[in-house]
């Protein structure tokens, strides 16, 4: 299997920093299935021996790693991830290396989401190609109680693109872009979104391993730094009936060596057949593939038709409609825009499951339907008939139906995820489904 590029750095050059930027503690990061950041602290004498993958954890207390019974698994850091938290004093500062979860043998565990996108990148590196992403993601800021307790309680009613002072938010998020910026994201756009309380910030692409990386941290720095502002930040996709709801659309782009492997000046639109089969792909995955871009009960909220939510099985150009849109800028630039993804979403896990569903696409040829220019969100039924148009899965349990039926995409996840995950969601609908909600109460109780 071919070698899925990695940062190379020297260990005694990471311990040279850590000691000389004051760090006393390293964060040793990682996923659960369910993309929800882990970490095991250590100090900064632990580090060499963290660096060399000789620090053991306790894997069966991770929901979908391991058994009882076959609990010891290593901790593998990946010493291009190291970074140092800069919110932390200088004198006992902070620091994260994001790892791998490796077996006692030494082989990978296929339970690791990390280690899962590692093996689509090297799939795609046998076929001779690297994968870029960018995402765009959005988040709410919520006020919080007396108890420092989240409410849904904004802390604007400023609406896209709004500036402060109508932006109560906008010193939050300035904050969390210098943050991120000191710790190496280039941030390329950040602003508030539609709905109150709303925000995006979007980074510069890179390849998917690092990109996935960056997602995961990202949301933990919007936290804590919405945190000391007296703030709430949810990535939750729909935390408010009424009102849009939080998307993460994903960028993707495969190149080959330096070109873009996506730009054909005389192609369709600019694009390359491979772009074209890419579509195509991702297309004709689209419905199994929501259960892990879009994995949560809460996920369903935000994808219905209206409030731009993305959930019509077609592709266009500016038009943003459909599910698959093609941003302008061509060249080195060409990009496919996945527009249903939602940061709720294990970020390891959707990028291989989108990489696996391009791939099928080009390794097999699937063209893409034509493209749709029309606003799909005014047709009616009728109309999306007539041109075949279909839509994204209307609950949890249809998308996890829909991935029994994929045999691409359980292979690019793996039996051990597919299982723990089938296992973790179907408790979580069951659950959903045995609650009396509020708008049952408020419906019923005076009705009947």
């Amino acid at each position: 299997m071919a070698k899925v590029k990695e940062n190379v750095v020297d260990k005694r050059e990471i311990i040279a920093e850590a000691r000389e930027k004051g760090v006393k503690f390293i964060r040793l990061q990682f996923t659960d299935l369910l993309g929800v950041m882990k970490n095991v602290a250590i100090t900064i004498d632990q580090l060499e021996k963290a660096l060399d993958g000789e620090l053991m954890f306790d894997g069966s207390s991770i929901y979908g790693f391991s058994r009882i019974e076959e609990s010891d698994m290593y901790l593998r850091p990946d010493p291009g991830t190291f970074v140092v938290f800069p919110w932390r004093p200088r004198d006992g500062g902070v620091a994260r290396l994001v790892c791998d979860i490796y077996n006692p043998d030494g082989t990978p565990f296929d339970g690791c989401p990390r280690v899962t996108l590692k093996r689509q990148l090297a799939r795609a590196a046998e076929l001779g190609y690297t994968m870029n992403v960018g995402p765009e993601i959005e988040f709410f800021l919520f006020c919080v109680d007396e108890n420092n307790l989240p409410t849904l309680k904004t802390h604007d009613n400023a609406g896209y693109f709004d500036l402060s002072p109508v932006d109560l938010g906008e010193a939050a998020r300035r904050d969390i872009v210098l943050t991120l910026e000191e710790m190496g994201y280039e941030i390329e756009a950040s602003h508030h979104e539609v709905a109150p309380g709303q925000h995006e910030i979007d980074f510069k692409y890179s390849d998917a391993l690092d990109t996935a990386d960056k997602i995961v941290t990202f949301k933990y720095v919007v936290r804590t730094i919405a945190q000391r502002h007296g703030l709430h930040a949810t990535f939750m996709p729909k935390p408010v009936y009424g009102i849009n709801g939080s998307g993460m659309h994903t960028n993707q782009s495969l190149f080959k060596g330096d070109t873009n492997a996506f730009y054909d000046a005389g192609g369709h639109m600019q694009l390359s057949k491979e772009a074209h089969y890419y579509i195509g792909g991702l297309l004709k995955h689209a419905r199994a593939l929501a259960a892990i871009t879009n994995p949560t009960v809460n996920s369903y909220k935000r994808l219905v038709p209206g409030y731009e939510a993305p959930v019509y099985l077609a592709w266009s150009g500016r038009n943003r409609s459909p599910l698959i849109r093609i941003p302008a800028k061509r060249g080195q630039s060409t990009r496919v825009e996945l527009r249903n993804p939602d940061p709720a979403c294990n970020p390891y896990l959707a990028l291989a499951g989108c990489l696996a569903a391009g791939l099928d696409g080009i390794v097999n040829q699937i063209d893409p339907p034509p493209t749709t220019e029309r606003n799909i969100y005014q047709m009616t039924c009728a109309e999306l008939d007539e041109l075949g148009i279909k839509s994204l899965p209307g609950s949890l349990p249809e998308a996890y139906d829909e991935l029994s039926r994929d045999e691409v995409l359980k292979d690019a996840i793996g039996t051990h995820i597919y299982e723990k995950l089938v296992e973790a969601k179907a408790r979580e609908w069951e659950s959903f489904s045995l609650q009396v909600h509020q708008w049952e109460i408020d419906r019923y109780l005076t009705l009947f």
